[in-house]
């Protein structure tokens, strides 16, 4: 029964993202002098996955935490690094999905390897988000979300590198 479940789920997925692929790959054409189809995939998705993670990180910092601390147990978060934790697991997700089965759907590397690099990739992301927003937020009183939009520049740039020659890496033929 799991086994099929799991099937299943790959072939659903797979067919969404051949969609989303179809669909990104519309709008090449005019970028084509430019840049790669693989890096404007990796630049369509990122992109629409970043804003999902400014969206969802105003609103929960704005509306579900209220720009109040979080505490839970005896730690108490700040609102901003709050936000950042409770969006993660989201963004975590629909970031892989969007880089395997869209961006870089020809590499062979097995996906739960995949899913350990790309993990490994976003929680060295993730301490360069804590990082810096400590500083912005912190040390230099910039406000929460143009602060992390600060810093998601510095991120971008080395998930690239890392997913296409680490993650997803793809051999050359």
């Amino acid at each position: 029964m799991f086994e099929n479940l799991k099937a299943f789920t790959r072939k659903v997925l797979t067919y969404i993202g051949r969609k989303i692929t179809e669909m990104v790959d519309f709008f090449y054409p005019p970028f084509r002098n430019y840049m790669s189809l693989r890096l404007f995939r990796y630049a369509v998705t990122g992109v629409s996955n970043l804003v999902f993670d400014w969206v969802l990180y105003f609103i929960t910092f704005h509306f579900l935490l209220h720009k109040q601390m979080l505490h839970i147990g005896p730690i108490t978060f700040s609102s901003h690094i709050a936000a950042m934790l409770l969006v993660f697991p989201i963004t975590f997700t629909s970031g892989f999905l969007l880089q395997k089965y869209v961006t870089f759907s020809a590499s062979v590397i097995k996906g739960r390897v995949q899913i350990i690099r790309y993990l490994s990739v976003v929680l060295a992301n993730l301490l360069i988000n804590y990082l810096g927003l400590k500083l912005l937020v912190d040390f230099l009183f910039v406000y929460p979300t143009p602060s992390k939009m600060i810093v998601t520049f510095f991120t971008v740039v080395f998930s690239y590198i890392s997913q296409k020659k680490f993650t997803f890496r793809i051999k050359k033929s």
